[in-house]
C-alpha cells in the first residue's frame, strides 16, 4: 500500500472511533443525573467514599479525625449564560472518551496489526486489554484520590475569614476531568514502552541511565496536569515513578527476545 492508502485506511479507522465517542457521549448526555450528579460532584459530598476512608482511618491513629467532613468545602455558581449548557456538552465528550477507549485502542491496533508478522502478532497478543485495564486504573487512581483530596485542600483554603469560597461551575469540571483523565493516559506508560522498545528505539540501558531526567520530567508533569498542590504532585508522581521502573523490565524482556531473534537469523 501507499503512503495515501495508509492514510485513508487510517481515516476510516478514527471514523468509527470518532463514531464511538459520539454514541457513548450521547448515552453520557442523556444519563446527566448519574454522570454529573453522582461521578463528577461526587468528590465535593462529605460521605463520598475517599473521604470515609480517610475519616475511619484518621480516627484509628487518634488523629481527631482530621480528615472527616460534615459539609461541602465550597459553593459551586455558574457565571455565564451558557456556563450549565456547555458543560453538559463537555462531560458528554470526555464520558464518551473514556468509555470509548477500550474500542479506540482496539482500531488503532487493527491499523498497526497488518504490519506485525505472526511472531510480533502473538507476542502483542492481549495488548487491547492491558492498554484499556492500565488507562480505568489510572483514571481510577485520579478521581478516588488526587480529584478528592485536591478539591477539599484548595476549595477549604481560605486566607482570611472574610472570604468565602464559591467556586465556578467550569473550573470545579475542568480540574476533576483533567486530574482523572491525565492520570489515565499517564498510566499508559509500560504499553508505550512496549511498542518503542519492540521496535528498537528505547534500551533498558538507555532508560536506566536517564532515570534521573525521566524523575524530573515526571515531576514537571505531575505539577503540570494537577492542581498546584504539593500532595497531589507527590501522589501522582509516586505510581508513574513504579511505572517507570517496570517499564525497563518490559525493555529489557523485549530486548532480550529481540537479540535472541537476530541471534537465530
Amino acid at each position: 500500500m501507499s503512503f495515501l492508502d495508509h492514510l485513508e485506511v487510517l481515516r476510516w479507522h478514527l471514523v468509527r472511533i470518532s463514531i464511538a465517542i459520539l454514541i457513548t457521549g450521547i448515552g453520557v448526555f442523556i444519563a446527566k443525573d448519574f454522570f454529573i450528579d453522582f461521578v463528577l460532584l461526587g468528590p465535593r459530598r462529605p460521605d463520598f467514599v475517599t473521604y470515609r476512608i480517610f475519616c475511619d482511618v484518621s480516627v484509628q491513629l487518634g488523629l481527631e479525625g482530621i480528615f472527616c467532613f460534615t459539609e461541602p468545602p465550597f459553593e459551586l455558581l455558574n457565571t455565564k449564560m451558557a456556563g450549565q449548557f456547555t458543560t453538559h456538552i463537555l462531560v458528554a465528550f470526555l464520558g464518551g472518551f473514556v468509555l470509548s477507549f477500550p474500542y479506540a485502542v482496539f482500531e488503532f491496533w487493527r491499523f498497526i496489526s497488518p504490519g506485525l508478522n505472526k511472531t510480533e502478532k502473538s507476542s502483542s497478543r492481549g495488548v487491547v486489554f492491558s492498554a484499556s485495564i492500565l488507562f480505568f486504573l489510572g483514571v481510577g487512581f485520579g478521581y478516588y484520590l488526587i480529584a478528592p483530596l485536591s478539591i477539599q485542600f484548595l476549595g477549604s483554603y481560605t486566607i482570611s475569614d472574610e472570604i468565602v469560597n464559591r467556586i465556578d461551575l467550569t473550573s470545579f469540571i475542568k480540574t476533576v476531568t483533567s486530574v482523572t483523565l491525565s492520570s489515565g493516559l499517564l498510566f499508559e506508560l509500560p504499553v508505550i514502552v512496549y511498542f518503542l522498545s519492540k521496535a528498537g528505539i528505547l534500551t533498558p540501558g538507555w532508560m536506566k541511565s536517564y532515570r534521573r531526567h525521566a524523575i524530573i520530567i515526571v515531576l514537571i508533569l505531575s505539577a503540570i496536569i494537577t492542581p498546584p498542590d504539593i500532595l497531589s504532585q507527590v501522589l501522582v508522581s509516586i505510581p508513574v515513578v513504579i511505572l517507570y521502573e517496570l517499564s525497563i523490565g518490559i525493555s529489557r524482556r523485549q530486548e532480550a527476545k529481540r537479540l535472541k531473534k537476530d541471534k537465530a537469523l
